[in-house]
């Protein structure tokens, strides 16, 4: 050919043209013939070939085993001619049940291993159809899919499964095509087919309703759904993320040491892996509460046994396992499946009703073929009935032709039978002439009419089809179906800080000159009642401590300083210290200001709306707020409550309905009130008055005081008495008060107020650090105007600073309960509204001011 010709037989392109059809004809491509699934069978042409091949082949489950790599071979010269590897990898997965929830082919041999072991070579393992697959296969003889030609147009092989459960629920599909992808996780397929037949019960079924059906993945290696809120989303999109935990228990050893045993891991994780990437945390010191790590998985399960130190808190390493491992993993699902070759996202409804779709036709071309079929054999019958009624002419003319075709067409002339009847009688064997054999031929065809009227009425009636396809999954779910093996969790949250520090009582000390540290409780336990001094208390400063109570590492502190301002801090946030420490300095710890410090500290796990603060400063101001105005953090605090110059938070205490309040004025005047009568508040407000005081008079204190309960107050002299609380009258809120005790030169102002109860003792301190230390009971108990009694002697250039609340029952500790480090104090004694924390804080400061005992 010259030069001229080829040119004029060449055609000018444009190649961004070309490369856009050529790529877009690639694209369609992969998405339609290799990556995604369709969305009736939930197949990929090659699962579809490998268990076609299978079944042409014989290789059911009643049935031999034959070589992985015969089976290979027949895929791929007659319908996929791609690589062996690609072929023999897809039929290893359906083999697998730590893959597939429902696997489709019985491997015998090495098909791999959760560890992430390859399979042997093809040439070593062999195959067959499993028992499930072959639902999937069933009535595909009778015509109720679609054929095409293969690769060379040599064989015809099925467009599409009759899937008599829906597969693409049941064990899922991952494919990645081009500009898109499919994640679609599998299900448990008893519950699919409750869904399915739910949705054909009620066309107009929410997602929700659906859900009690089908609740969600659930996965070959069991584990744990954290939470439905990713589920329900996938189920009503198309699209959603959910969290899947390994499932884990602790045992205790002979030895009494702990261990944690992993019998379940997520979903497509490799064990192997998960092991080696615990190792290297152990070795980088992440995990320094393990002591060694093993697996002892065999055939009758999973189990990795990881040994914990004695010191270990097994939740805590559990939930650090979480947070650094895969052991919880986060997985994406996309329900992107082929509806009739358009690749499509599809919620939960819309995929099963395009299963039931696919399953009516189904029904319905089976049924024509089975009609189809019964009407040619009963008309071959009713062939028969007439030869055999007419038997003597019929052979008289069978052995008067010259031949098959001169038979044919006298039988069709004399008794007008078909072309197909009259093939039949001429192949009829001598021994049908029997009247047995006439018996026999009447009865299938009266059988084969009883079918046909059936057949009929199911092509005329589509309840029908679908009461027929209820009943078949039904069977198909009692002889297959198995218990779900996955957890759903109703909860789903991130791993905090929190999950990782072991949640324990812990004793929180906070001194007067704002030093604060935190120990637990067994420090205390550890140590035997009683000792000399005041162990704990640093007195070289004039120091003691202020505040101690028992709280949990996972509660918040509130921080209220004397400048109106709140600070908030987890208890586990706070440094820890032996008993005899210090602690650490609370401008450390907090942005103080230089004059500002504690005046009140308040513990809570939640911030209720029903659960109220009261306040009071030296002024006489109070407010009452709902403490969920608090639930707030900022590093340089927030107010709690706006304070007029010059004036200063005294107290903060929690408040119920009903309680009474009692507020005691440096000048020795003592006010009871409502609690009521202080309406709630916002934060940032100053109140209202609560006791009026005048000129240099200032409010000491405030506590709750119920009935019952007594009064104490001692003066600047080391003078003081109790009275009963009942003596005090109640009066409305913002009043001067009446006389608690006469202040005289003598004695001086008052230097504290607290209430008591019987079995109290009380802690005197003094500016120049001189303790002591008096049971409540031996101070005498006088009237409300009255000048009181010595209780402390003091120096003459010192005076009373404060004084402490500790408990002085002594009674023997509750062992420890399971491990749980708790301590619950139970005495009389406990003040009226002071919680089980807040008493055994007291016993608490009661043990550590002990006196010796000799």
């Amino acid at each position: 050919m010259s030069d001229h010709e080829i040119a004029s037989n060449v055609s000018p392109i444009d190649i961004e043209d070309e490369l856009r059809r050529s790529f877009l004809e690639y694209s369609m491509s992969v998405i339609v013939a290799r990556a995604l699934p369709d969305v009736r069978d939930g197949l990929k042409p090659v699962h579809r070939r490998i268990l076609y091949a299978m079944h042409e082949s014989g290789l059911t489950p009643s049935r031999a085993f034959k070589k992985s790599a015969w089976t290979v071979g027949e895929v791929i010269g007659k319908y996929h001619p791609h690589g062996d590897s690609a072929v023999y990898d897809t039929m290893v997965r359906m083999a697998q049940d730590f893959a597939m929830r429902t696997p489709l082919v019985d491997g015998h041999g090495n098909f791999g291993s959760v560890d992430g072991d390859s399979a042997a070579a093809m040439r070593y393992t062999e195959s067959r159809l499993a028992r499930p697959a072959m639902e999937l296969l069933r009535d595909l003889e009778k015509e109720t899919v679609d054929f095409g030609p293969n690769y060379d147009e040599s064989l015809q092989d099925p467009r599409v499964l009759p899937a008599r459960f829906p597969n693409l629920l049941v064990n899922g599909s991952a494919g990645i095509a081009v500009g898109m992808a499919t994640n679609i996780l599998p299900h448990n397929l008893g519950e699919v087919i409750n869904a399915t037949i739910a949705l054909i019960d009620n066309p107009e079924i929410t997602t929700a309703e659906l859900m009690e059906h089908l609740p969600g993945p659930d996965f070959p290696t069991g584990g744990a759904i954290m939470g439905r809120e990713g589920i329900v989303s996938a189920y009503e999109t198309g699209r959603g993320s959910i969290k899947v935990r390994g499932k884990a228990h602790v045992e205790q050893t002979s030895t009494g040491r702990m261990r944690i045993i992993i019998t379940e891991i997520p979903y497509a994780l490799n064990k192997s892996k998960l092991v080696t990437k615990i190792a290297e945390l152990v070795r980088e010191k992440k995990l320094p509460e393990i002591s060694d790590l093993r697996d002892e998985s065999d055939r009758r399960g999973m189990r990795v046994v990881i040994e914990l130190k004695t010191t270990a808190i097994p939740q805590v390493v559990l939930n650090k396992l979480y947070k650094h491992t895969q052991l919880e993993t986060g997985m994406g699902i996309i329900q992107l499946a082929l509806v009739d070759g358009v690749p499509r996202e599809l919620s939960l409804k819309q995929i099963l009703f395009h299963y039931i779709e696919h399953q009516k036709d189904v029904i319905v071309r089976r049924t024509r073929y089975d009609l189809r079929k019964a009407e040619e054999r009963a008309h071959i019958l009713d062939g028969y009935i007439i030869a055999l009624d007419n038997i003597d002419e019929v052979i008289r003319i069978i052995r008067g032709s010259a031949d098959d075709v001169e038979a044919k067409a006298k039988l069709v002339e004399r008794f007008g039978f078909s072309e197909a009847q009259t093939d039949a009688i001429l192949e009829m064997r001598l021994r049908r002439l029997t009247g047995l054999e006439r018996s026999k031929i009447e009865e299938e065809l009266a059988e084969l009419r009883e079918k046909i009227a059936w057949y009929k009425k199911i092509l005329g009636d589509m309840n029908l089809v679908l009461q027929i396809i209820k009943d078949e999954m039904s069977e198909i779910r009692e002889k297959h179906g198995n218990p779900r093996r996955t957890e759903i969790m109703g909860v789903s949250r991130d791993l905090d800080v929190e999950d990782l520090i072991a949640e324990e009582d812990m004793v929180v000390t906070i001194t007067k000159a704002g030093y604060v540290k935190r120990l637990p409780v067994a420090t205390y336990r550890q140590q035997k009642r009683g000792g000399k001094g005041i162990s704990g208390v640093n007195l070289k400063d004039s120091d003691f401590v202020e505040h101690l109570f028992i709280s949990s590492t996972h509660d918040f502190v509130l921080f209220f300083s004397s400048k109106g301002k709140v600070y908030r801090l987890k208890v586990h946030e706070l440094p820890v210290g032996s008993r005899h420490a210090r602690g650490t300095a609370v401008v450390n710890l907090l942005p103080f200001a230089q004059d500002e410090r504690i005046a009140a500290v308040i513990t809570t796990r939640d911030f209720t709306p029903d659960e109220y603060l009261l306040f009071a400063t030296s002024h006489g101001m109070v407010k009452k707020t709902a403490i969920q105005a608090y639930d707030r953090s900022r590093r340089d605090g927030i107010i709690a409550i706006n304070l007029r110059d010059d004036d200063e938070l005294i107290a903060v205490r929690r408040v119920r309905n009903g309680e009474l309040v009692m507020m005691v004025s440096a000048e020795g005047k003592a006010i009871r009130w409502d609690e009521a009568d202080a309406r709630p508040m916002g934060r940032d407000t100053t109140g209202v008055r609560g006791m009026n005081v005048k000129g240099d008079d200032r409010v000491l204190g405030m506590e709750i005081a119920a009935s019952g309960s007594e009064l104490f107050v001692v003066t600047e002299r080391g003078y003081g008495k109790r009275t009963p609380v009942d003596q005090y009258p109640i009066q409305n809120r913002g009043g001067m008060g009446v006389k608690t005790i006469q202040v005289t030169p003598k004695k001086g102002r008052l230097a504290g107020m607290k209430i008591v109860m019987p079995g109290h003792e009380l802690m005197l301190i003094s500016d120049e650090g001189v303790v002591i230390r008096v049971k409540a009971e031996d101070i005498s108990q006088l009237g409300r105007s009255t000048q009181g009694v010595k209780v402390m002697n003091v120096h003459e250039n010192d005076r009373v600073s404060a004084i402490a609340r500790v408990s002085g029952k002594k009674k023997k500790r509750p062992a420890a309960v399971e491990g749980q480090q708790t301590l619950i104090a139970h005495d009389e004694s406990r003040v009226p509204g002071m919680s089980d924390r807040e008493a055994a804080a007291e016993d608490l400061a009661s043990e550590d001011f002990e006196e010796d005992e000799e």
